[in-house]
């Protein structure tokens, strides 16, 4: 082989030795890939609003149990009127809702073990009968709330409370979160056509899709739910308050955007 000739095959390798270590090489630059006209991207964006809730649901009740079903019934008529009579006087706003009544027979316990026979369980007695009320109330008034509540358990157990987002106020959060998602979605386009060494102005929305996931990300949230019993107090008259906290709801939302770039 002509020297010439070698020299120049040597010069060659050693050419394309040293391109391959450079493409080897950490932090290289990356040839970007141009993108084609009418090119078509998927956009998920994100959006959160929160705010203090300013509604509550509270639940009272009060149960009797007595050998009389009517002497049973007749505490819980009147104890359920007195309760409400002191939540309407205490906050006259507030919605009244009765969501339960009861009566049921209190049979005597069964020894552990014994199996009675089918005419035996047939003739059973009844020792007793249980009777019950549910009362609920819905209410915006959450400053005066646990003095309402003081003064109805000197007569009614509190079941639970439900603090949450009145619907009007829902609604209006509803449509921040709208907006706030939306933005979010022009901000994300806005990025990625930088990344992708294009103008935003040649970014076209096609399609919006709202909860594009297929369920919902964040439903408003439901509030935890304080549950819990009072106990009757030896004087009604010095019954405590409680101490309560609305707290905050925050609203989600997730939407998929498809993006031409033309």
């Amino acid at each position: 082989m002509p020297f010439k000739k070698l020299i120049l095959l040597s010069a060659l390798g050693v050419a394309l030795h040293a391109q391959a270590q450079t493409d080897r090489m950490p932090g290289a630059p990356v040839q970007q890939v141009s993108l084609t006209s009418g090119t078509l991207v998927v956009v998920p964006a994100f959006g959160e609003v929160r705010h203090a809730n300013d509604e509550a649901t509270v639940t009272f009740a009060v149960e009797e149990q007595d050998k009389d079903r009517t002497a049973a019934t007749a505490r819980v008529n009147q104890k359920m009127k007195q309760g409400t009579d002191i939540v309407r006087g205490a906050d006259p706003k507030a919605q009244l809702k009765t969501v339960g009544y009861y009566t049921y027979p209190v049979y005597p316990e069964v020894p552990d073990g014994a199996r009675p026979l089918a005419n035996q369980a047939a003739r059973r007695v009844p020792i007793g009968w249980r009777v019950g009320q549910t009362l609920e109330v819905k209410t915006r008034s959450l400053e005066a709330l646990p003095k309402t509540v003081a003064s109805a358990q000197k007569v009614l157990n509190l079941n639970g409370i439900d603090y949450h987002l009145s619907p009007e106020l829902a609604k209006r959060l509803d449509d921040e979160r709208i907006g706030a998602t939306y933005r979010n979605l022009n901000e994300r386009i806005a990025s990625i056509a930088k990344a992708m060494g294009r103008s935003v102005n040649d970014a076209v929305i096609d399609t919006v899709d709202f909860e594009g996931s297929g369920n919902y990300v964040g439903e408003a949230a439901p509030a935890p739910r304080m549950a819990m019993m009072s106990a009757r107090s030896a004087d009604a008259a010095a019954m405590p308050e409680p101490s309560f906290e609305p707290g905050e709801t925050t609203l989600q939302m997730r939407l998929v955007g498809k993006v031409k770039f033309r």
